[in-house]
């Protein structure tokens, strides 16, 4: 997905000021790399910071990578200049438990953070139990699965309505977990669901996500 929508803003946004924080163990692992180097050196504007965690013996600062360690606060202090900045993540879950929340620590607004993990794993984060709990109904729900012919009662203990199906044995399809595959898009027969952030992926009329979804009333779904 990042190189996806590094293509489309340089290709759109050729102007706009990129930066791009790519952390691998050394050379062999850096996927892309000759592509982001020669979009790098055609693009004043695209800044690319290759970041290995443990460089190979023929690895060269400067020309393969330009910092050694992991991607963390404290670098991203250093090199980005000062302003505010939309911050976009994605990784495995230990960069994201410890990465997503130090930004948020930082000052960046919640609103300026977009972030998924790799594979299925959910990511748990303070921001993400925060924005919930701000987004939680107070009262119990009514939550009514059409097609598994069960009516089952939201009591605000999960942090989705993905989650909540799977805890009590509902099928649902799902993918990433994060809003952006539209795996668990599912028909919305009656009442309303909310989103602690917009969903990355274009929700059809009358549908919702259950995996970044919560009930904000009684609801009845096509699941």
């Amino acid at each position: 997905p990042m190189m996806s929508m590094l293509r489309s803003c340089v290709g759109a946004q050729p102007e706009r000021e990129i930066h791009l924080y790519y952390g691998a163990r050394h050379s062999a692992e850096h996927a892309f790399k000759s592509v982001l180097q020669q979009l790098a050196a055609s693009n004043p504007h695209f800044h690319l910071h290759a970041v290995y965690s443990s460089p190979a013996a023929d690895d060269v600062i400067g020309r393969d990578y330009l910092h050694t360690g992991y991607i963390d606060v404290d670098l991203l202090r250093r090199t980005l200049p000062h302003g505010r900045h939309e911050f976009y993540v994605c990784g495995p879950p230990a960069m994201m438990e410890s990465l997503v929340p130090a930004i948020i620590d930082w000052g960046v607004p919640a609103s300026d953070v977009h972030f998924e993990a790799f594979g299925p794993a959910t990511v748990r984060t303070a921001l993400v139990s925060e924005v919930t709990a701000q987004a939680r109904p107070e009262a119990s729900l009514d939550i009514q699965f059409l097609t598994s012919g069960r009516t089952l009662v939201w009591d605000g203990m999960d942090k989705s309505l993905l989650d909540f199906a799977e805890r009590n044995g509902v099928a649902v399809d799902s993918g990433c977990r994060s809003g952006g595959c539209g795996s668990c898009e599912t028909r919305l027969v009656s009442g309303s669901v909310a989103y602690a952030n917009k969903p990355d992926y274009d929700v059809a009329p009358g549908h919702c996500l259950l995996c970044v979804g919560t009930p904000r009333s009684a609801i009845v779904l096509e699941a």
